[in-house]
């Protein structure tokens, strides 16, 4: 069974744990660098991007992270952790893990009340349309050579993956369509599987 890793440093860290133990995952919250220790994978969850890379800062969690990372560790960002996976912020002096090679646009979908739900295709995980539901979301607005983009909204980027990295501009913790929860646990499982 993988160990996911939830960062639980600001944001919409309950959802997400609850989807992935309603897919039978083990999940355990991560607040500091010893919570890292045994995961198979980590999720960065909505809430605020700038927050988010402070507190990984602040907690020491930025080059931990990192290195997992780089070591092959799968990550899903969605919303501002797709924020913080970027290596390029649009109008930010640096990025915060600077993992993805895709440049981003932060609150490009507007404010809070302009939040709204929309049916996404998302061929990677068939049909039906996903339900998304957007709250002050950003969008991708260029991928690098690596980056298979995965669901365009109108003609915005807002899913995308690169190797082991899965980023979405969108709340999928905030439905009960368990899909993408399941496809990154899919991805969890190839990479446990290569190794010896």
């Amino acid at each position: 069974m993988s160990k996911i890793g939830v960062l639980a440093l600001q944001g919409a860290f309950r959802e997400h744990k609850r989807l992935f133990e309603m897919l039978g995952a083990e999940t355990v919250l991560v607040k500091l660098p010893e919570h890292l220790e045994g995961i198979d994978g980590l999720v960065i969850p909505g809430g605020e991007s700038t927050a988010i890379g402070r507190l990984l800062r602040e907690y020491a969690l930025v080059e931990p992270i990192r290195r997992l990372a780089v070591e092959g560790m799968p990550v899903m960002g969605t919303c501002a952790g797709m924020i913080v996976l970027a290596k390029e912020i649009v109008g930010a002096p640096e990025p915060h893990l600077a993992l993805m090679d895709i440049r981003v646009n932060r609150n490009s979908f507007g404010r809070q009340r302009e939040s709204f739900e929309t049916d996404l295709d998302i061929p990677a995980i068939g049909a039906p349309a996903f339900p998304a539901v957007f709250i002050r979301a950003p969008h991708v607005e260029s991928v690098g050579a690596g980056v298979d983009v995965l669901a365009r909204y109108e003609d915005r980027i807002v899913a995308c993956r690169e190797g082991q990295f899965l980023a979405l501009s969108f709340h999928p913790e905030l439905t009960d369509d368990t899909r993408l929860h399941n496809y990154f646990l899919e991805m969890v499982a190839a990479r446990q599987q290569l190794q010896p």
